[in-house]
Order: C-alpha cells, then structure tokens, then sequence
C-alpha cells in the first residue's frame, strides 16, 4: 500500500520536467542536432533532373545538383552568378560566314551563338554505389545479376560506394540526357529549337537500342555541344537567345556521371524504385538520406561537397536585417533537414505553432490567427504571433493570374473598335481588388499589365506607384491609381453596341460563356463572384464547369469565350511572359502558349526585336510600346500577382523570398537550443487525468485492502 501511494505521488509531482517535450515527435538526436525541420503535402513524382519540372521536387533535387550558374540569394533585382560554372559565360556571336560578331549585334545578323562554360575542377559526387570500384579499380555494381540483387530493395543495401570529380563530360552526358526521347524532357522541344543538333541527336537515339537497354550516350555525338577540355565545354545555339543563360541556372544543365546511368538501367533496378527518380546523385550542398514519401524525406550534408561561402553583398537593408551576419561562412549551415509528410493544413499548422516545424505557410483557414492588415494594407502579425516571436515574409510573386479573352471568337475577340470597347468595359467591371480581398485574404498585388514586379520592363511596383498603372482601367486621383467607374464602363458598353448589356440591334440581352476548370464545391463562390461582375453591366455569364482535361481541350480548340489562367515565371526575363501574347504563340493555330490567340502585327514585330536584346533602356522603350498596345486591345483582363506570406520561428535565421533561386536550403540557420527550450515551454505535459484516474484507483482500493488485511488479523488468531 506504502509502495502505490508513492508512486501515485511521484506521478503526481510530474511538471514537465526533463529535456524535452512530451509530445515531441522528433527523435532526441535530431532535435537537438544542426537540422531543420519542415514539411511536405505530396509526393514528388521525377526526382531525374532531366524530367523534374515541378516546385515540389525542385524543393528537393535544387539542394542535391549543381548546374552551371545559380541566382543571388540577396540581391534584386534577380542576378545570375556562377555555380558549378566558374563564371556567367559571355555568348560569341557569329554571321553566316562564321565571322565573330559585337555582343549588340542585331538578331537578324546572328546565325550561332556560342556558350564557353568553364566548371569548377574538384567537385565530387556523394557517395554513391554506381561510383564504388574494387581494389583492381573495376566497378564493383555495374554487371548484377538477378541473384545478386536478392535482399536489394534500397540503394542503402549496396554496402559500398564510391565518389569522382565531376567533369566537363558528364554536363554534355547531361544535356544529351534531354534530347533523349525514352525521358520525355519537359524541355526537350524548346531546346530542339536553339542547340544545334539536338533533335538530329534525339532521332539517332531512337535506333540505337531496344527497350530498357543502356545506352551509352558518349558514344553518340551531338554536332551543337563540345568537349573543349576536362573543366571546359561548348555549346553552340542557332541564332541569338540571351534567355539561355537562365535555362544554365536549371537542374536540368546539372552534371551526370555515366556511371549512374548505367547502374541504373540494369534489369531488376527500376521494379526495385532503385533509378535517379527515386534516388539522385549530385556534387551539391546535401543528398536524399532518406526517401519515405510516405512518411518523411531526409536531406543530409554531402561529406563530398567541394565548399561554398554565405554571400558577403546584398541590398543595402540586409545588413540591418541580419541577412549578412553569416557572411563568408562555409556552407550548408545546417547538417540535415527532414521533411515530414502532412496531408492536412490543420495538423501542419498545430505543429507549426507548437514549435516542431521551422517554418510555414499560411493557409486560408489559419489567415486570421495569423495576419492581421494594418489602416493602411500593410500587413502585421496578430498578437498570438508575436508573443511566440514569429516572424512574417511576404513577396510579391513572378506569377500572374489572369482573365483572358479568346480572341478567336467573334463577340469578344478580333480587333474590331467595338469589341475593344467592350472588353475595355469588361476590365473596369470585373474589380479584381475585391477579388484579391474576398479570396486571397489580401494576398495579391492588382495587375496593370502582363509583367510582375520585379521583372525587367515592369513599372509597376508592389505599394502600387503610379508610374505603372493601367489608364484604360484606372485613373490616378491624389497619387493612387482608382479604378474607374461603372458608370465609365456602361459608357464603353454603349459604344460596343450592348448599351444596358443588350444588343443595340437585336434588342437581346449579351450572353457570354465562362470556361472553368474549377467544378467542386469551393469554386462556386468566386464563380458566382464572377458573374456578379458582369452581371453590373447588363451581361449574363453562362458558367461552363468541367475537369481540367476538356478545359485544355476547349483552349486548343478555341471553343471558349472568357476564362481564368496564370502563368508562373520559368526565369526572370520580360520574354518569358510578353510571349504569351505574341501572335505566332497562338493556342488554337500553332499549339503554343499565347491561350488567347491575341495577334497583333505591331506588337509581333516589337517582340521580335526585344526578345534577344540585352536590357538596356532601348528594351524598356519598347518594352513600355508594347504594354500600351496590350492596354488598349485588352485581351487579357490583368488580374493580380499573388503574394506569398510565409511564417518561420526566431530560431529560423536567414530568411529572404528568394522565387527565383530553388536551392536556398544551404544559406538557411537554425539554433536548436532555443527551439528546444520554446517547444517545452509550449507544449507542458498535462498529467493531471492520469493522476486523477490513478488516485481514484487508490481510493476506489483502500476499503478492498482494509478487509483484507482485517480477514487475514480474524485469520490469524
């Protein structure tokens, strides 16, 4: 009895003593460790840096590869410096004669360009099986049998493995990896289209063995990439691409040893998961330790890893915002970072705020714990944020969401005056402001034209200065672009023949379709918002709802009248997004980009001179032609760049929106003392119903020990 209570008094003297939190679900070494830890909510599908194309992997495969060139992880706007290259490679043009031309040589005049990329001698791949070699220096993993891969279901169950300088070789391995066709690079057409001999190299490769057999792509020549020497290749581009040197900044350019290819193409390995999906091999900062995509993802430091420095500049407010204090510090600064996998927002969010993940993103439904907006629109932190010292990053993203107009139909498109007019009314009615706030939580920044801030050619800035603003559809009243009225746009519609939304002709109401792809219950909302919008001008929208597959087929088809679409930028370059408008893009005619089918003579003509052009105040001034010709023709409805809000504790250091560069894992700080000393003090064990239960089981057993004791004195006597 004396032996229960005390331990019934012990339990009860529990306090949340110890090092750690109860409900921790981090193993006490890494807790403790250099690591940072985050989360993921779906399983990237390509981790071959020949196939990845998604956020989701770049989260991943940009800390493992190194291609030739990175962006700056402090300075804007967005600078491209060398990574494995040795420096940002400066094109030699040349003429039809093979005559070498000046760098501002006139597009039309250039026949090649060509790309000299000098890499960093001593970078070495991770440890990896498909390098380990025996003591006769043979492959040790590159000729297995069936028998031999018995008990193999990792790559951890290779007990050896090896490691080698990355060469000039394996980057021209790599970018013959893209023409091949069995891959199916995302990138392969656009290439095909600049490096000389690259769809002649993917033609050649469709013979040159069956099914599943390895090829040996050194052994096939691709007549536009060169091998100069071992640190030193060539690649030579028809005609004149500045934007190439971006694609240089990609994991698609990064190195590949022809080792890995090998070992992975053996039979049994792809049944296995054992292929560069599933487990990549690179000379960067970290490689995959660990790869659960059921469970967690693992990233650990490369013992290999050739060594990098924090940047030493930035802009002139990182110095005071501590971006700096790790400046020429070796990098990864941290050892490890795990990834753990939540489906949901809301337990993501709970261990957010219990102090188990570093950082976070805000979702709709934790918006207002979180943020709250200040008198002027600025965005602030509620009180629950501060107390715990949480910190807010906002950037305005490279990405534009729209509402376009096909161009292609005769209602709403051609370039008739008045179907301008009425697509000039349209843009007034539709208030994409209202929209940002009703939807986005105030997350987006009103678009004036195609081009985000921050983008070459943009004059638009994030706090909405007037310099940039859109005169079609705002007028600037005390230095702040407003929207014009309904009565301005009711005006416009008279003009195009609908006056009171209906047909001046035939006396009909103007019955307009909208293509969505958005059919669940979450959508309903803003379409309804939509067709409110219209519905201020006399217009009936007619909701067409369907899976994304028969909306993509509606845009190649031209068959659709409005609809909503965005664009994300693949670099940072205004070509990138004017493209989208340019007539020979033309969804419907030419299966390219332009979803619109907007075609202006004009406009094609200005694009065609500032799409190879270096910036320089000349690109601006056609570049500002160009949006003034997009504002008045208004095929797209500018809609809103949205703003990314990230959250991340005080013991998460060197944070700065970088959406540009995907390999910022590597400059990030964690100080795991004071993270451990905030996780126990939010999250306190509560004992006290388990005390309870247990006191009341002493009690509840107190009268059955009484009588027992009581029978065993009557049994004594």
């Amino acid at each position: 009895m004396v032996g229960l209570l005390f331990a019934v008094l012990s339990l009860l003297s529990l306090s949340g003593c110890g090092e750690r939190a109860w409900n921790a679900p981090h193993s006490a070494s890494e807790a403790n460790s250099n690591t940072l830890f985050s989360s993921f909510s779906e399983r990237p599908k390509h981790l071959d840096p020949a196939r990845s194309y998604a956020a989701n992997e770049y989260a991943f495969i940009a800390q493992i590869y190194e291609p030739p060139l990175q962006y700056h992880f402090l300075k804007r706007p967005y600078q491209l410096v060398p990574l494995a290259a040795e420096q940002v490679p400066v094109p030699q043009l040349i003429d039809r004669a093979g005559n070498p031309l000046s760098a501002d040589a006139p597009a039309d005049q250039v026949a090649f360009s060509d790309y000299e990329i000098r890499i960093k001698p001593d970078m070495r791949y991770q440890p990896h099986p498909a390098l380990a070699k025996d003591a006769d220096g043979a492959y040790r993993y590159h000729r297995l049998t069936e028998e031999q891969l018995e008990g193999v279901n990792t790559l951890a169950d290779f007990p050896e493995t090896g490691t080698r300088e990355a060469t000039a070789e394996d980057f021209i391995y790599q970018i013959k990896r893209l023409a091949n066709p069995r891959l199916h690079s995302p990138i392969a057409s656009i290439m095909g289209e600049y490096i000389v001999g690259f769809n002649e190299f993917g033609r050649a490769l469709v013979d040159a063995g069956g099914n599943g057999d390895f090829i040996d792509l050194r052994q096939h020549r691709m007549a536009g990439v060169t091998q100069l020497d071992r640190y030193r290749f060539k690649v030579r581009l028809r005609g004149k691409y500045p934007q190439f040197v971006y694609w240089l900044a990609m994991t698609f350019f990064a190195p590949m040893p022809w080792e890995a290819d090998l070992f992975y193409s053996q039979p049994g390995m792809d049944k296995r998961n054992i292929n560069l999906n599933w487990y990549p091999i690179g000379t960067g900062p970290f490689m995959l330790a660990e790869n659960n995509p059921n469970l967690r993802m693992v990233l650990s430091r490369n013992p290999n890893f050739h060594g990098e420095a924090y940047p030493t500049e930035g802009e002139p407010e990182d110095g005071e915002n501590g971006m700096l204090d790790d400046a020429g510090k070796a990098l990864p600064l941290i050892n490890k970072a795990v990834y753990s996998l939540e489906k949901e927002v809301i337990p993501r969010w709970n261990k957010f705020l219990q102090g188990y993940y570093d950082t976070s993103g805000v979702s709709s439904d934790s918006f207002d714990q979180a943020v709250r907006f200040g008198t002027g629109g600025e965005a602030n932190l509620t009180q629950e944020m501060q107390e715990r010292n949480i910190q807010l990053a906002t950037a305005v993203e490279t990405s534009i969401f729209y509402l376009g107009f096909n161009m292609a139909d005769p209602v709403i498109g051609g370039d008739s005056e008045e179907n301008r007019y009425l697509r000039q009314a349209i843009s007034i009615a539709v208030n994409f402001e209202e929209y940002i706030s009703i939807f986005l939580n105030g997350r987006g920044v009103v678009a004036h034209g195609p081009l985000p801030v921050g983008i070459f050619g943009s004059r638009q800035s994030s706090d909405q200065s007037p310099e940039g603003i859109n005169p079609v559809v705002y007028d600037l009243e005390n230095g702040r672009p407003r929207r014009k009225s309904l009565q301005e746009a009711r005006a416009l519609m008279a003009k195009a023949g609908y006056p009171n939304g209906k047909s001046a002709n035939t006396g009909r109401p103007l019955v307009l379709n909208y293509e969505s792809a958005s059919a669940g219950p979450d959508s309903k909302a803003q379409l309804n918002w939509i067709r409110k919008q219209l519905n201020q001008l006399g217009i009936q929208l007619v909701i067409r709802a369907t899976d994304y597959n028969r909306f993509q087929e509606k845009l190649r088809k031209g068959t659709g009248q409005l609809f909503m679409f965005g664009w994300n930028a693949d670099y940072p370059d205004p070509e990138n997004f004017l493209f989208l408008l340019y007539g020979p893009n033309g969804k419907v005619e030419h299966a390219g980009e332009n979803a619109v089918n907007y075609d202006n003579p004009e406009f094609n003509a200005l694009f065609d001179r500032m799409k190879n052009m270096e910036n320089s105040p000349e690109r601006q001034q056609i570049i500002d032609r160009m949006v003034d010709i997009l504002r008045h023709d208004a095929p797209w409805i500018w809609g809103f760049y949205p703003k990314s809000f990230s959250l991340y504790h005080d013991w998460y250091g060197n944070v700065k929106p970088n959406l540009m560069a995907n390999n910022t894992l590597k400059y990030k700080r964690v100080d795991p003392e004071t993270r451990n000393a905030n996780q126990q003090a939010w999250n306190p064990p509560i004992v006290w119903p388990l005390n309870l239960l247990l006191l009341l089981l002493v009690v509840s057993t107190v009268p059955a020990v009484l009588v027992y004791r009581r029978h065993e004195r009557s049994a004594a006597r």
